[in-house]
């Protein structure tokens, strides 16, 4: 009886490695911080030059065009000349995937849209004003989509999926037809298409209060902004939901072997 006591006050472990791999239920969130650091930090070694390299093509290239060539140019020949950068950035980028999906398609919408922005002419706001109309009609198409029953995310979510993990595509498939996961995909798509919607009026106000100077400095900051911030809600709610999915078939697993058990008695 004493060696078993003795046992029992014994630590479960003094391998420190599997310390670390099991961590006391007070370090759990510890450790979720310190992966998501991790995480962060392979992202930076692998992204990080490719993020640079496009804030420089369609931040800081845009600024120094326009302000080249607005004395020789004139402000609307000096603003086409600087959408060339992000332009010719979205059609190599489409370019070098090769692949015809619905990520893909929405590219080149957005790419098309910018394109013919500068059909017909016009005053430098104006110009300004139609390049936003892009991103104002991709945020309708999001919300459009969810008033159909066929919410964008999911679309765009599955050809992420069969580029990165054909492997894991099944699995995502057969949850289209649960009614938690369907109600995810429209929450996040009618978010997405709003919020896409909001950075237009907010950059069409922009447009209207600042000089094409300023504009072209505030403008992308803010741009990605949105963007950052809807990229970032969607990890957060993605992640969230799915362990509140986690838990409702660790709920419902019980009453399954119960009712197997039942019904062999």
């Amino acid at each position: 009886m004493a060696r078993e006591t003795g046992r029992s006050m014994k630590p479960a472990s003094r391998n420190p490695r599997i310390s670390r791999a099991n961590p006391q239920p007070g370090l759990g969130g510890a450790g979720r911080v310190s992966d998501r650091v991790a995480r962060a930090r392979s992202f930076i070694r692998e992204r990080g030059a490719g993020v640079v390299l496009e804030i420089l093509v369609n931040f800081v290239l845009p600024f120094l065009i326009y302000n080249y060539g607005e004395k020789p140019w004139g402000q609307v020949h000096a603003l086409m000349a600087s959408s060339g950068p992000p332009i010719a950035w979205s059609v190599i980028e489409f370019a070098r995937r090769r692949r015809v999906d619905a990520l893909s398609i929405l590219v080149l919408t957005g790419i098309g849209l910018s394109l013919l922005v500068y059909v017909g002419g016009g005053s430098v706001r104006f110009l300004q004003l139609r390049e936003r109309l892009a991103t104002a009609l991709v945020g309708l198409v999001f919300l459009g989509s969810a008033a159909i029953g066929r919410p964008l995310i999911y679309q765009l979510a599955r050809a992420s999926i069969q580029r990165r993990n054909p492997s894991g595509l099944g699995e995502f498939e057969a949850l289209k037809d649960n009614v938690h996961f369907r109600r995810t995909m429209t929450i996040m798509t009618v978010v997405w298409g709003t919020g896409l919607v909001a950075d237009a009026a907010l950059a069409a106000v922009l447009v209207l209060s600042l000089s094409v100077r300023q504009y072209l400095l505030v403008g992308p900051v803010v741009s990605y902004g949105a963007i950052g911030a809807l990229g970032l809600w969607s990890f957060v709610y993605a992640g969230h939901q799915r362990r509140k999915g986690a838990a409702r078939r660790a709920a419902a697993a019980p009453s399954v072997s119960q009712d197997a058990a039942t019904a062999a008695g």
